[in-house]
């Protein structure tokens, strides 16, 4: 059949299964638009208020569904306000395919009106870019996109698209999306090695990052930490794949993690790391991390072997596969002396805080509570994003949505309103501070307009705070530019925004509000007034081993 170059870019969506895209038009772009209204009964388009906001959304429905998320925008500006978003999603592998539209033909490379070179801005923060010049390539480039995707470690490509493009017309045949195949490198040779250093370990210990979640490994991880009776620990990527009750889960490890985990891992003969990339903020001082150790290394990604920390073993595969493959072959192990370390370990370094007052992580303890765990929980980057990673118990993957990699303030927003219309069904609550809040809080504009029944909490302590904890501890409470003592009323904002607001200034208020907002079932914003000087502990300095993690106990004894 004969279709417009923006009618392809419908049909391909259509043949991809995707249902929800979130962008904002403008001139270049308006033949999709047009193109979109048209199919408004297949595609529901959610008009966020800024194109941040809308890939930042494309992201969390990615991360919550698994699915690959789409954003659109129009060219210059509208393609650049979505670079932070791409970036985002790029560092912490999200599958999303980023639509823009750029000038005519001819047009391009003369400083047009709203020009701008976006696959070359975006070319180190995508696993690939094209610009699309042929209506004839167009439908070839959209497919490859999505399997570019989500295929082997998934991550943001990048389609622009000239308008003239979207304008011409060829000839369309529907195709039925391509099957994905698991990528595997490694050998029989490296299955063996990795089970004799299994077998020979009596001290092992099991990382968890986030290839865990892409792979959809979590029955496997949780299988695979029965057998081998080995303690667990996860990155901010790896919430929910090992459950959290779980007597062997101890915690996050790293700069915000738990004694149990940074001391534990330190003292083990085995490091077995699942779908992580042994991030800085993981390791700490790389050259002194679990020195005592052989490393055992499972990554779809080649580039991550011995990036940061050399592995004795690798093996390059879907986490999903090889560890179906090594439970199947090794034994059953106990190791009842390392047991009983970690277990008093745990009981010896339990998360603690302040409970005399309203605090972020009574806070979480309650949403915890009144969900019975269910939520889906998104952040943004500080100390809420620590206390919300602490102190909620993620059971299940694709519960637990934040940005690790970049660490971008104003994420949280946009993506809980992308995880909401990617699971519908769950009650999803993103939890920001109010300097984070302060950045995208104009989307909640785009909950009130659809009313999408969000929960934003605010946990307002009038400053930034983990900057401040920062110059509190190493600068000698210099705060330089960290107080955010104004005017600024979170809830007037809210309500100007048409959305519902509570404010919580007590723990007595904590549970009603949140039983209120969910009753709701509308967009409510519930601001959470906490002390300014509160802090995330454990903690460990920068450039520090993470077998020097410490505490407020440490930090008043010293």
């Amino acid at each position: 059949m004969l279709l417009t170059g923006a009618e392809i870019i419908i049909e391909c969506l259509k043949e991809q299964g995707v249902d929800t895209v979130f962008g904002y038009p403008g001139g270049t772009i308006l033949n999709v638009y047009d193109a979109l209204y048209k199919h408004s009964d297949e595609i529901f388009h959610v008009l966020t208020s800024h194109e941040q906001g809308a890939a930042h959304a494309a992201d969390g429905y990615a991360r919550a569904t698994g699915k690959v998320g789409v954003c659109m925008a129009t060219s210059g500006p509208g393609a650049t306000n979505l670079v932070t978003g791409i970036a985002t999603a790029y560092m912490d592998s999200v599958p999303m395919v980023a639509i823009t539209a750029n000038v005519n033909l001819p047009l391009l490379g003369k400083d047009s009106f709203q020009e701008v070179d976006i696959a070359g801005v975006t070319m180190p923060i995508t696993k690939h870019g094209y610009i699309v010049k042929d209506v004839n390539i167009l439908a070839e480039t959209l497919r490859k996109a999505f399997k570019i995707a989500k295929s082997g470690r998934p991550g943001p490509v990048l389609v622009d698209v000239t308008k003239d493009v979207t304008a011409n017309k060829c000839e369309f045949t529907p195709m039925a999306p391509a099957a994905m195949e698991r990528i595997n490198k490694y050998t029989d040779k490296d299955i063996d090695a990795a089970l004799e250093l299994i077998a020979n370990a009596r001290k092992p210990f099991i990382y968890v990052g986030g290839g865990a979640v892409a792979s959809g490994a979590s029955e496997e991880v949780r299988a695979f930490a029965k057998k081998l009776n080995a303690p667990v620990c996860d990155t901010l990527m790896g919430k929910g794949v090992y459950d959290g009750y779980d007597a062997l889960y101890t915690g996050m490890i790293g700069m915000h993690g738990t004694k149990a985990s940074n001391l534990g891992l330190s003292e083990s003969d085995l490091v077995i790391a699942l779908g992580a990339r042994f991030s800085d903020r993981v390791t700490g001082n790389a050259s002194k991390f679990a020195k005592n150790a052989k490393v055992i290394h499972v990554d779809i990604d080649n580039a991550e072997i011995n990036k940061n920390i050399r592995a004795d073993v690798a093996l390059v595969g879907d986490l999903k596969v090889v560890l179906s493959e090594l439970i199947a072959k090794m034994e059953q192990k106990s190791n009842p002396e390392w047991a009983a370390h970690i277990i008093e370990l745990k009981e010896k370094y339990p998360l603690k805080y302040d409970d005399s007052q309203l605090s972020c992580p009574y806070v979480m303890e309650e949403i915890d509570r009144v969900t019975k765990g269910e939520a889906v929980i998104t952040t943004d980057v500080g100390q809420h994003q620590m206390w919300a990673s602490q102190y909620f118990h993620y059971t299940q993957p694709r519960t637990f949505l934040s940005s690790g990699g970049l660490g971008t303030m104003g994420y949280g927003l946009g993506a809980c309103i992308g995880a909401k219309m990617g699971r519908p069904e769950k009650i999803c609550i993103n939890i920001a501070g109010d300097g984070c809040f302060r950045m995208n809080m104009n989307e909640m504009a785009t909950a009130s307009r659809y009313n999408i029944p969000i929960i934003q909490v605010v946990i307002n302590n009038h400053v930034l705070g983990m900057v401040r904890q920062w110059q509190t501890l190493f600068y000698d409470k210099r705060y330089s530019q960290t107080v955010l003592e104004d005017a600024v009323d979170f809830c007037k904002v809210a309500e100007g925004l048409g959305c519902a607001a509570i404010r919580v200034t007590t723990k007595e208020e904590v549970a009603p509000a949140i039983e209120k907002a969910i009753a709701l079932k509308k967009p409510v914003l519930i601001e959470c007034v906490i002390p300014k000087d509160d802090k995330v502990f454990p903690m460990v300095p920068a450039g520090a081993p993470i077998s020097e993690v410490f505490d407020g106990d440490d930090l008043a004894n010293r």
